[in-house]
């Protein structure tokens, strides 16, 4: 979990590979939205031309189950991007309960009736904006069976991309300096400023950096002050010394 930019459906990846030996079946990717709901996760009902009307189908989570089984010994994962952005505990209905790893292989019934189990082998990650609106709504107890780890929006791996894309070092040197104080200075009154070090990842010259802010950055920043406009005045001052000094 972290702010914007730092990474974290990257890692989550990289994390999904590993732990499932980079065999793709074993690796399921959804996104959670507003609109999501248990009948996309668990299990729904789906048009079927066949029987010319309705048939309820296993979604991923089921579909999933039953890999995990197939792969009995083998670990197998469902990588879920933006947690928050739906009433998680809404979506993962009576699995709630059965996903916590004292509980796997127990039987449980669905909304169907139909009797089901999630495998010891199953496990779940995803990734979540701690500030997004939606994180008030995420269940205490879906939380409490979740483990946590902070990214952070990080100064040496800005630094990594800067050097790898060649950026001349005095402009480094003032992107750096930007980035550092927005984590110190402008966090610290408001959280919602904390930028990740990815929105610059393909940055090299002044005026990738230019296109940066016009296309990107400055809606990021007028968002996080919509109600602080001496705030975001602040952040285009401390910006202007990034791309000011060789205008």
């Amino acid at each position: 979990m972290g702010p914007p930019g730092t990474s974290k459906t990257w890692y989550a990846a990289q994390i999904a590979a590993r732990l499932a030996d980079r065999d793709p079946k074993r690796v399921r990717f959804v996104q959670f939205h507003p609109s999501y709901q248990y009948e996309d996760f668990v299990q729904g009902y789906v048009p079927d031309a066949n029987v010319g009307g309705f048939r309820l189908a296993d979604k991923h989570l089921l579909e999933m189950c039953d890999e995990a089984r197939r792969q009995e010994g083998k670990l197998c994962v469902i990588v879920i991007d933006e947690l928050s952005r739906t009433d998680p505990a809404c979506v993962f209905g009576e699995a709630l309960t059965y996903m916590e790893v004292t509980k796997r292989n127990m039987s449980f019934h669905l909304a169907s009736g139909q009797e089901v189990s999630i495998p010891a082998n199953l496990a779940f990650l995803a990734t979540m904006n701690p500030l997004d609106r939606g994180v008030d709504e995420v269940d205490a107890a879906l939380e409490r069976r979740f483990a946590k780890i902070p990214m952070d929006p990080d100064v040496d791996i800005l630094k990594s991309f800067l050097i790898e894309n060649q950026m001349e070092p005095g402009l480094q040197d003032r992107v750096i300096r930007f980035f550092a104080w927005l984590q110190t200075n402008a966090a610290a009154t408001n959280p919602y400023a904390r930028l990740g070090h990815t929105y610059f990842l393909n940055t090299a010259t002044e005026e990738d950096l230019r296109r940066l802010w016009d296309h990107q950055l400055r809606f990021f920043f007028e968002k996080a002050y919509r109600i602080d406009p001496e705030g975001l005045r602040s952040v285009g001052r401390s910006w202007a010394q990034v791309i000011g000094q060789t205008s």
